[in-house]
């Protein structure tokens, strides 16, 4: 998720532009938290995997004041998230100084962002447009009687939830998606759908400041989506889910409606250049943050 780039002031003295590093990145996560987008516990690590040079800092007479990430996941597609200013610093140019800088780390590529819903003709100014919507759902994990779903043996799935990934996204993630449904941390778990031992879909559950959210979810159609998430909430012993649903998930949402799950906010989905094709295959987003 992003917030919004300051136009009210040009850059004041004494502000430098620097790459973050993981400790740094891990501030980052926590004013993510301070600002109510709770984060998982573990995601400094994952986020920093999907690109070491996609997250930076600004800093004002030596103290640290804004943020922000501009990941390039492959050679044609990056996310822009973690967008971060201070308080006592907004409105004074430091942010939108970040913002042009780090940008500028994507080169040619496209570039995706979450971001507030009313905040969308500020970034249109960039560059940015609207291609659809992201819906936050949250409620209890389905009870289903669940078959076909089983966590995660990395070295022996790992290629065929790369090809999953990249045809639900229509790009390539490869550091991060390695990171993500690896097993560096008890607070990130993975499931797979097999059918007639072909793998089908995939998804992550993560414990967060508060919850757990689960995504990506890949699945070939809202029964299996279903199973998964139920399957991935299961593997971290989660009754209460959070779940990140694309404005195309029409059925998928009706169903999660039923299921008694609430809307708590949405955010406008906007790319800067031509976006990626991706396919009906991808039910749920991993993060706000990196796509």
């Amino acid at each position: 998720m992003t917030l919004t780039p300051s136009r009210t002031s040009p850059l004041p003295h004494n502000v430098s532009f620097h790459t973050a590093t993981l400790d740094e990145v891990e501030q980052m996560i926590a004013w993510a938290a301070d600002e109510g987008w709770n984060p998982g516990l573990d995601d400094a690590p994952a986020f920093r995997a999907a690109d070491q040079d996609g997250f930076f800092i600004a800093r004002h007479a030596g103290q640290t004041v804004a943020a922000i990430s501009v990941v390039n996941h492959d050679e044609t597609m990056a996310f822009l998230g973690l967008y971060l200013c201070h308080p006592d610093f907004r409105g004074k140019g430091i942010g939108l100084g970040l913002w042009t800088h780090a940008l500028k780390h994507a080169g040619t590529r496209c570039v995706g962002l979450d971001g507030v819903a009313a905040q969308e003709a500020n970034y249109a100014k960039s560059g940015f447009v609207r291609q659809g919507a992201i819906t936050r759902m949250q409620g209890l994990s389905p009870n289903l009687s669940v078959t076909g779903t089983r966590p995660i043996d990395i070295n022996r799935d790992h290629t065929e939830i790369a090809k999953l990934d990249t045809q639900a996204n229509g790009y390539a993630r490869p550091k991060f998606l390695l990171h993500w449904i690896s097993d560096h941390t008890k607070s990130r778990k993975t499931v797979v759908a097999e059918q007639a031992g072909q793998l089908t879909g995939f998804a992550t559950a993560r414990l967060c400041h508060d919850g757990v959210k689960i995504g990506p979810i890949v699945a070939p159609d809202d029964e299996t989506a279903l199973a998964l998430l139920q399957a991935a909430a299961t593997a971290l012993n989660a009754q209460q889910i959070i779940v990140d649903i694309p404005d195309c998930q029409v059925s998928l949402h009706k169903t999660l409606d039923a299921l008694g799950y609430i809307a708590t906010f949405e955010t406008a989905h906007m790319f800067r250049g031509t976006p990626p094709k991706s396919s009906m295959l991808y039910r749920a987003v991993a993060t706000m943050e990196c796509g």
